[in-house]
């Protein structure tokens, strides 16, 4: 119908090689695309990899860290516990007044680690050249266990090691030093205890 005028071209077949690579045109294509998506695919499954190594990391550390102060609070917990209900420890507290203010100092004494635990509280604070000095009452004299500065009335806990030598503790006392400390009790006693 469209030869009216004549002018139509006749059908002609196709070369054999044509419809090869029309075919092989139109799946290059398809394979280009999947090619393009597979690569961005891939970068993109590599970019969460990293993140999510690098995030893994990060939270691993941190859980450790926290783990690791956790363990040293607990063991410290339990070293203080250790001290008021071990078959060794001893429980000793002093009344003390200080500046008109009445506190305590409790002393808990361990025989078997040779270590006290020396909790201080309703203490006058210090004056700024001033600090409180803890003793050892020894069989070979006074030995300096401890210079405390205390700045607040805040509680003060220390752990103290027994002298090393050979030296038996027969008491504590406390006096009020210079804020460096002193090598002998020279200021005002705060108290002194014997065992």
């Amino acid at each position: 119908m469209s030869d009216w005028l004549g002018m139509a071209t006749r059908p002609r077949a196709p070369r054999p090689e044509l419809k090869g690579q029309v075919l092989a045109r139109a799946l290059d294509q398809r394979r280009g695309r999947w090619r393009r998506w597979s690569a961005r695919l891939a970068v993109a499954a590599g970019l969460l990899l990293v993140a999510g190594g690098a995030w893994s990391y990060r939270t691993v550390t941190a859980l450790q860290a926290e783990r690791d102060r956790l363990l040293a609070a607990l063991q410290g917990a339990r070293d203080s516990l250790a001290y008021v209900v071990g078959a060794t420890s001893r429980v000793i507290q002093i009344p003390v007044s200080t500046n008109g203010r009445v506190g305590a100092v409790t002393i808990f004494a361990d025989s078997m680690k040779h270590r006290w635990l020396v909790r201080c509280e309703g203490l006058a604070p210090n004056a700024p050249h001033q600090s409180y000095q803890l003793w050892f009452l020894t069989d070979k004299g006074v030995r300096s266990a401890a210079v405390m500065a205390m700045d607040t009335d805040t509680p003060m806990v220390l752990a103290l090691e027994m002298p090393k030598d050979s030296s038996h503790v027969m008491g504590a006392a406390m006096s009020i030093e210079a804020r460096q400390g002193s090598a002998e009790p020279k200021g005002p006693m705060v108290f002194q205890l014997n065992l």
